[in-house]
Parts: structure tokens; C-alpha cells; sequence
């Protein structure tokens, strides 16, 4: 049987690790369900230079199984959360290790961590795609949800001036819709009368029943 962790444990192991190239380390538990099952994450935040650190020392820990990495357009930064899962499949024994990167829009690049978990081009591949991080030597950097025809440099999940114009917004409900039909007029619902229910009839007294 594999040797595990409790969440407190293993962010100590970080913070005596790294020092302060870790940071807002938080370690939270809530209980999710019918049966209230204990759900436990550690949470940090650490350079895009020492990402690659940080995976390679849960690795050392468990096995890692990277969920996601998300992104987030926070202002003048690009928050990137590597969310990972040690001792998965261990009954109650799963935490979930959250790397916070910030990735400043003047200089949008971060390392791939492929080297370490290869499964995770496809999500770097999506955050180059979808909110313009680059990737540096990612393996492959073909577009994995935008056609290749997209306009370079429109990003759709950034809300700044690279996110989606307004002349790239469709409206659909007018696609394929005939040019020599008038719209049709919206009508007001009929109102509805409400009635008062009928007073009960009260039960013949005495006597048999008919």
C-alpha cells in the first residue's frame, strides 16, 4: 500500500521545500454530497519558473493525475491554475493540488510541464488558443480548438482588447431567416380569470346512504 499524506502535511513539505518561491499556501476541506464526503485541496501559488519545481516534487510525493489547467484574465495578469490530483483512487485520501501561476500580459509566455506530465499539451495547447499564453517548448503547438483561418492575436476568453470584437459576434436568430418577411408581432398573453373555488357541500345528516 502506498504511503499517503494529510493536506497540512503536504503543503509543510512545500513550504519547507521552496521557502518563498511558494506563496498564499491555503489548505482547505468541504463536504460534498448526500453523504458529506471530505473534499481536501491545497492550495499555491508559484513562479512560471518554478512550475516545473513544483510538479517534479509531487511527482516525488504521488503520481500526479492533472485535472485541468485553467485560466482566468485577471486585469494586467493571466492567472493559470494547474489543478492536480495525488493518491487518486485512495479511498478518502485524494487531495487536489492547486498551482496558481500569474502570467503577466506584457510578457504572456510560461514553460510547459509536458516534460514531466505529457498529457499536459492538450490543455496548454487550449490556454494558447483560447486566452493567448505561449507555451515555450511545448511539442506541439498546432491549434487545438480554433480553426486555423482565426484571426491571429483574438483570444476568446480575454476580456481586453484582444478578447472577441463585436463585428465577430453573430447574431443567430437572423441566420438563414427570409429578408421579405416581416417579424411577427409580439402579442400579449390573454389574462387569465381566476374563479373562487366552490364552498364545499356539506354531507346529508342521518339516514342511509343512497
Amino acid at each position: 500500500m502506498r504511503a499517503t499524506m494529510t493536506p497540512q502535511d503536504l503543503a509543510d513539505r512545500f513550504v519547507q521545500k521552496f521557502g518563498t518561491r511558494v506563496s498564499n499556501v491555503q489548505v482547505k476541506e468541504r463536504c460534498e454530497g448526500v453523504k458529506k464526503l471530505p473534499q481536501k485541496t491545497v492550495w499555491m501559488t508559484v513562479s512560471r519558473e518554478d512550475i516545473n519545481d513544483a510538479v517534479a516534487e509531487l511527482i516525488s510525493i504521488d503520481y500526479p493525475h492533472l485535472g485541468v489547467i485553467a485560466a482566468s484574465d485577471n486585469g494586467d495578469m493571466i492567472d493559470l491554475l494547474y489543478h492536480l490530483q495525488v493518491f487518486f483512487g485512495g479511498k478518502h485520501e485524494e487531495i487536489c493540488v492547486v498551482f496558481t501561476v500569474q502570467v503577466p500580459k506584457s510578457d504572456p509566455h510560461v514553460p510547459t510541464i509536458s516534460g514531466l506530465i505529457p498529457g499536459a499539451v492538450y490543455s496548454e495547447r487550449e490556454k494558447q488558443d483560447m486566452i493567448g499564453v505561449t507555451v515555450d517548448g511545448i511539442p506541439d503547438s498546432r491549434r487545438i480548438f480554433l480553426p486555423d483561418d482565426f484571426p491571429e492575436n483574438v483570444y476568446p476568453w480575454r476580456k481586453d482588447e484582444k478578447g472577441i470584437p463585436p463585428s465577430m459576434v453573430r447574431e443567430l436568430w437572423k441566420v438563414d431567416r427570409p429578408t421579405d418577411r416581416a417579424v411577427p408581432p409580439v402579442t400579449e398573453p390573454e389574462p387569465v380569470e381566476k374563479k373562487e373555488p366552490e364552498p364545499a357541500k356539506e354531507a346529508p345528516s342521518g339516514g342511509a346512504a343512497e
